[in-house]
């Protein structure tokens, strides 16, 4: 299920629609798209996630560990597994979350995380993406239709903008700016 009640917070299901960097500033971005919706999510991150995450979604691995692989599996070795990551709130712009820890006997426990760092631990071990649907409604992008139909031209173009102005899109490897390495 895509959508569902978590007490009195509402989570949205997403999935990581690509990674990319921005033409301009060669600052990366994951996009997380919702489910069962065209809303999208974009989260500015760091070059090292960036690559963490597109790496993973491309089937790569690295000759040894990163240190998401390695929590990954710290966490298995300990009977533990990620149920779920949840984005829970953005702050001047900063964007929180929470991973979701069950061990062997059923009992969870959350952790704070980097968002990005929550995205590329996900990834990595096939966990579900959730949103808080007050993020969204704060920092998400949807295309809007017009009750005749036909998309809203306005209102597309500043997504349009955006994701134009984005220049590579990692994940399919076109051609940009080569991504930095900390």
């Amino acid at each position: 299920m895509a959508e569902q009640p978590f007490g009195r917070v509402r989570l949205i299901e997403m999935v990581v629609e690509s990674v990319r960097v921005h033409m301009l500033s060669s600052q990366h971005v994951v996009i997380l798209k919702q489910s069962e919706r065209d809303r999208y999510l974009p989260i500015w991150i760091g070059p090292s996630e960036a690559n963490a995450i597109a790496m993973r979604l491309q089937g790569l691995s690295a000759e040894r560990p990163l240190t998401h692989d390695l929590m990954v599996s710290v966490l298995a070795a300990l009977g533990a597994n990620i149920s779920r990551v949840v984005v829970t709130h953005v702050t001047d712009g900063t964007f929180h979350a929470r991973l979701y820890l069950e061990n062997a006997s059923g009992d969870e426990s959350d952790v704070d995380s980097r968002t990005s760092d929550a995205i590329a631990v996900a990834v990595r071990s096939g966990s579900p993406i959730y949103v808080d649907e007050r993020v969204l409604d704060e920092a998400g992008v949807e295309p809007d239709e017009t009750e005749e139909g036909g998309e809203d031209e306005e209102q597309l173009a500043v997504f349009r903008e955006f994701v134009n102005s984005l220049d590579v899109d990692i994940e399919s490897g076109e051609k940009g700016p080569p991504a930095e390495e900390s």
